[in-house]
Formats: structure tokens, C-alpha cells, sequence
């Protein structure tokens, strides 16, 4: 685990996005893609916009042209997981303690955008609030709120 987060620190140092997304393995089979928000202008390091590119097999049902809700909601909840270790303040891999979503309206054949805020974060949990859109940031299709474990789990 320790060269894991090795790596994490390495790509973050560099400002390699990809590399992250490269380490999770169903980020890389969903396709997810991350980068500086740049929306964010105090601080356009720290803030990640993720995408997640269409692909027809990203429809939950055929012939409805929606996205697949579970995939929608795990897209957010790896958004989620992705900001907290680019902000590196954790030592260990966070795991979720709890992961509530909103599904707000269908998402359609398009690429689908999500960004996370931290909103509070101490030694041992941090509180994260992410929303995802297509075409306009006001409006969402989905919102999650969660709350994620940072130290390793008590035996």
C-alpha cells in the first residue's frame, strides 16, 4: 500500500492526472478522466474536474439513451475518492463509511462531468459533497454526499 501512495505523491508532485486514474482499476474501465477545474481560480492544483467521456455501453438500458445509475453513482463516488488523494492528506487509501445519492434527472448520451468538494476534513474522516452535470454546471443530473474513512481500518 505504501508504494501505492508512493505513486499517488509522485503523479501529484509531477501534475500527472492521468497517472492517478491510471492506478484505480475501475477508473481506467469506466474511462474516467481528471484534471484542474478551471473554473477554480484560487487554487486550479487542488480542485479536479473528473469526466467521464459517453460510450454506448454506458446506457443502462437500451434504447432509454440514459446513463446506467450505478454507474453514475460510482462515477461520483470515485470523483469523491480521486479529489481526497490529490489533495494528498491522507496516508491511506480512503474507504467509504457512508455514500448517500441523488439522482435529479436522467443523464443522457453525452459526456458527464463531476466535481468534489471537501467540506470537511480531519485526521480520520473527511465529509465530501460532489455533483455531477452534462452541458451546464447549474445543472445537475446527480448529487452525492459521503463521508470517507482516511486512516486504516481498526482490527
Amino acid at each position: 500500500m505504501a508504494e501505492w501512495l508512493e505513486e499517488i505523491r509522485s503523479a501529484r508532485a509531477a501534475g500527472d492526472y492521468a497517472a492517478v486514474s491510471a492506478l484505480i482499476p475501475y477508473a481506467r474501465l469506466m474511462g474516467i478522466v481528471i484534471g484542474p477545474d478551471p473554473e477554480e481560480r484560487d487554487d486550479p492544483s487542488g480542485v479536479l474536474l473528473v469526466r467521464l467521456p459517453y460510450r454506448d455501453d454506458l446506457i443502462g438500458r437500451p434504447g432509454s439513451g440514459s446513463l446506467h445509475g450505478g454507474l453514475l453513482g460510482a462515477f461520483l463516488e470515485h470523483a469523491a475518492i480521486m479529489q481526497l488523494l490529490w489533495r494528498g492528506e491522507s496516508e491511506h487509501l480512503p474507504r467509504i463509511i457512508n455514500f448517500h445519492i441523488d439522482y435529479l434527472r436522467p443523464g443522457g448520451e453525452a459526456e458527464t462531468f463531476a466535481r468534489v468538494d471537501i467540506l470537511r476534513q480531519g485526521r480520520r474522516v473527511a465529509n465530501v459533497h460532489a455533483r455531477a452535470w452534462q452541458g451546464e454546471r447549474q445543472r445537475p443530473i446527480a448529487a452525492a454526499r459521503g463521508h470517507f474513512l482516511l486512516t486504516p481500518p481498526e482490527d
